[in-house]
């Protein structure tokens, strides 16, 4: 099998969901004591969380760079980046590499299309929701409609992730409020709902919701895991 790069701590919360869901998903495929064979690498999130609230990209840029060379140094043979907010600077991360990045929206995409999904919510960091690279890296390539949350409700949706849920805080209310959010973005048209944020799934999965869910990290890692496996020297 291939060694997966992770490049990891934004936040180590998610991170950790990362690494567990790539081994399960490998032991449920091959059995017996098999398990992944994983290069990670975990940043200290609070500078680049800093960076990102100044609006300071190219320093995060650097941070993750750094990182990602390390990973490919540690004998991985391709990367995840394990949060969806820094695949703003996706594409400067893989022009510093000499390994292939898989890109958390390319395999979100491909994984809707098999549904026949063509317009999703979208949940996830305010960066996230309001710039371009997601939503429109899904409608330019993939021809994915993006519809979003009100300014205020993107307001919580962005606060509950930085201040509860990267912090290991689940709050019943603020479930309850997502709930919510997801419940008007599908009366809006949505077909279903992309958990945009790495975290998300520690506070909303499908048991929770009719509407259908699209948990990035999920997806990431499962993809992850096929490539390792199916890849083969």
């Amino acid at each position: 099998m291939q060694t997966i790069g992770l490049l990891g701590g934004m936040s180590w919360e998610s991170t950790l969901s990362y690494y567990q869901h790539i081994n399960q998903a490998v032991r449920q495929q091959r059995g017996g004591l098999h398990s992944a064979q994983v290069v990670l690498y975990s940043l200290d999130f609070a500078p680049i969380a800093r960076c990102q609230h100044e609006g300071n990209w190219q320093q995060a840029a650097e941070l993750l760079i750094q990182g990602a060379r390390a990973v490919e140094a540690g004998g991985a043979d391709f990367l995840l980046i394990c949060t969806n907010t820094m695949h703003k600077v996706a594409d400067q991360i893989q022009a510093g590499l000499s390994i292939p990045l898989l890109h958390i929206v390319d395999v979100l995409a491909a994984h809707l299309k098999t549904r026949n999904i063509t317009k999703v919510g979208l949940l996830g960091t305010r960066f996230t929701m309001e710039q371009a690279f997601f939503s429109q890296r899904l409608f330019d390539s993939f021809a994915i409609e993006v519809v979003l949350p009100t300014p205020a409700q993107r307001a919580v949706v962005d606060q509950v992730i930085y201040s509860e849920l990267c912090q290991g805080i689940i709050d019943e209310q603020s479930r309850q409020e997502y709930l919510n959010i997801i419940n008007q973005l599908s009366a809006n048209g949505a077909q279903g709902i992309v958990l945009g944020c790495t975290e998300i799934g520690l506070l909303v999965q499908q048991h929770h919701t009719n509407v259908p869910l699209f948990d990035t990290l999920r997806i990431h890692a499962d993809a992850a895991v096929q490539r390792a496996l199916h890849h083969e020297h």
